[in-house]
């Protein structure tokens, strides 16, 4: 049987990385982080790398700009 997953609006901050780790803990969900690239690119530089640190299975950061 496969784990549920969820996909969390992720923007690499402290909250919504302390967020991915209580989804795992708390509903045992796979967790999948998305972020969206409006522009800020130098903010984006790690986020993947602290996304799958937090336990993130996957992550997409998405150009919408």
């Amino acid at each position: 049987m496969t784990k549920e997953k969820v996909v969390l609006a992720y923007s690499g901050g402290l909250d919504t990385s302390i967020m991915i780790r209580w989804l795992i803990d708390t509903y045992n969900l796979d967790v999948i982080a998305m972020c969206a690239n409006l522009g800020q690119q130098d903010e984006l530089a790690g986020l993947e790398e602290k996304a799958l640190n937090s336990g993130a299975i996957k992550c997409y950061v998405e150009d919408l700009e």
